[in-house]
């Protein structure tokens, strides 16, 4: 018998090795609350070592998230998160990025990072806090409040058409997008473990209740009585079915290739009602979906492979010679006749 002691298996991380010393800093009731919780679950479910995930955020309530995660982390400046996370993932590809943003914050000063994060499509998930409002500058009007909605600022209504950040991440190109409400911990689970394996960009909109400046702004689509009417939960390879009794579905109107509700008989749909796969899904139809208000889908629309940014480009430890990069065939120098290029 050997006298050789057998190694010890790896212990299994839980959800508490990723909550850090820091107390969360939220107002009672604030859904920033329930996406900790599932985030900081979901890299126990991964097994991730809190070394190998960074948290980056920009400002606002969702970009306290760093300082509650025990990971590494980075609070940047308003709406410049992703230019920090994808600087990171090309420097340290083997670590897990993960942005936290707001509505604020990515969809107004940061809008140009977040079209060009979105069409480039580098390793790193993002979570977008959309409570339709600025909740830490105090209750300011932001690009997703709803038409009417009285804030500081717009004492009589909001009047802007707001941006839907699901349809605007479609259009930049995103590969994985998906729309999920804070409060139903089974399909934020299901969404945030589809895109932890997503390869690309993944971003995910999370309908987010504040109950210090938007109580409510997500109620119809919550509360027991009326979700089931008001919202379309998207499941890979079944119709787009929805109401109480499960009696009204989502098709495409054959004149205006528009979608459109078609009621019909409890248990007997019709055979024209979409059904939903997001590998297949193109970007025309799930940028209508992502457009519908009345009902409001829910899950994954769209998940695409495609080219990895990063994947391609030259790592900085592989260049030796500086002198050569900025000398190339495509650098110039000034002569007495004009510029000329070099080589």
């Amino acid at each position: 018998m050997s006298n050789e002691t057998a190694p010890t298996p790896a212990t299994k991380h839980t959800r508490q090795d990723y909550i850090s010393s820091t107390e969360p800093k939220w107002c009672q009731g604030c859904g920033c609350y329930a996406v900790l919780k599932n985030l900081t679950s979901l890299f126990a479910t991964l097994d991730l070592s809190p070394e190998k995930i960074a948290v980056i955020s920009g400002i606002g309530c969702s970009s306290r998230t760093p300082y509650y995660v025990n990971s590494y982390g980075f609070h940047t400046l308003h709406g410049r998160a992703p230019t920090v996370a994808i600087g990171l993932k090309m420097a340290q590809p083997e670590l897990s990025v993960w942005i936290t943003t707001g509505d604020g914050d990515a969809l107004a000063i940061g809008g140009n990072h977040f079209l060009h994060m979105m069409r480039r499509n580098p390793d790193i998930k993002m979570l977008l806090f959309n409570n339709q409002i600025y909740g830490l500058t105090k209750g300011q009007a932001s690009p997703t409040t709803v038409p009417g909605t009285k804030a500081k600022g717009v004492p009589d209504g909001a009047f802007e058409s707001p941006v839907h950040p699901v349809a605007l991440a479609i259009a930049a190109g995103a590969s994985f997008v998906a729309r999920v409400p804070d409060i139903d911990s089974p399909m934020v689970n299901e969404v945030l473990l589809a895109a932890a394996a997503h390869k690309g960009t993944a971003f995910i909109e999370v309908l987010l209740n504040c109950p210090t400046f938007s109580e409510g702004a997500f109620t119809i689509l919550t509360d027991r009585e009326t979700k089931a009417g008001a919202t379309v939960r998207m499941s890979a390879g079944k119709p787009l079915v929805f109401g109480a009794q499960s009696d009204q579905g989502i098709r495409i109107n054959p004149q205006t290739f528009k979608p459109e509700v078609a009621k019909f008989e409890a248990g007997k749909p019709p055979a024209d009602l979409l059904i939903h796969n997001p590998t297949t899904c193109e970007a025309s139809l799930a940028y209508s979906l992502a457009m519908l208000d009345s009902p409001v889908l829910l899950g994954i629309f769209r998940q695409e492979q495609r080219t990895v940014y990063g994947e391609s480009l030259p790592r900085a430890d592989t260049i030796t010679d500086v002198g050569d990069l900025l000398q190339g065939d495509g650098a110039w120098r000034e002569t007495g006749s004009g510029p000329q290029p070099l080589g």
